[in-house]
């Protein structure tokens, strides 16, 4: 199994005591990744590897495969999150997100959530598919030593619909949104379970 973003390694541990047998969990920021040491000596997490270093950097130069991937909470902190489901779907037959997303119908501009918004949208070809990036910036909170976010101040948020579509043009033909808060403080979100099913 591979984790992306284990911070504490809350769910690393949940995945070992539901029996996987080996978890290689990537983690970027470095206090999150002390604590993971942390947990794994504490709860004996002796099936998983903790590695610190860019997740999508890892995506790109490994070659293994995964039969699931967990990704809760680090699409909306991506620089480039269309790139990231790219190369996750290229090492994993089934993912579980759980994620923000942009949603002006839901985060209207007079909304507090929508301010940390630049208000620039790009469009980036992924694997074919056109998608809208929508600009994000912390605020300065990741100049505070206690911060868990991503690694730069630019980061982009996807749209819903976008996410679920481009899942799918990756190959995940089964798709389930298991839950969805639009009016969550951090901004609209929802968990996503996606798998690919080979053909008979």
């Amino acid at each position: 199994m591979l984790e992306i973003g284990p911070l504490e390694g809350m769910h690393t541990y949940m995945l070992s005591a539901h029996g996987a047998q080996s978890i290689d969990a990537i983690e970027a920021n470095k206090l999150c990744f002390l604590r993971c040491l942390v947990t794994k000596e504490i709860l004996k997490l002796d099936r998983a590897s903790f590695h610190l270093g860019d997740a999508q950097a890892w995506l790109s130069d490994q070659e293994a495969s995964y039969d699931f991937a967990l990704a809760s909470g680090v699409l909306y902190h991506m620089p480039d999150p269309g790139e990231f489901l790219r190369l996750l779907s290229l090492r994993a037959k089934s993912v579980f997100i759980w994620t923000h997303f942009f949603d002006e119908a839901a985060m209207p501009k007079s909304d507090v959530r929508y301010r940390p918004f630049s208000g620039n949208v790009e469009v980036r070809n992924i694997a074919g598919m056109d998608v809208r990036y929508h600009e994000r910036g912390y605020q300065l909170a990741n100049t505070n030593a206690s911060f868990c976010g991503g690694m730069k101040d630019r980061h982009y948020w996807l749209q819903r619909d976008e996410i679920l579509a481009l899942l799918s043009h990756l190959g995940y033909s089964e798709i389930t949104v298991l839950d969805e808060e639009p009016h969550h403080r951090g901004g609209p979100c929802f968990s996503v379970f996606a798998r690919q099913v080979s053909s008979p």
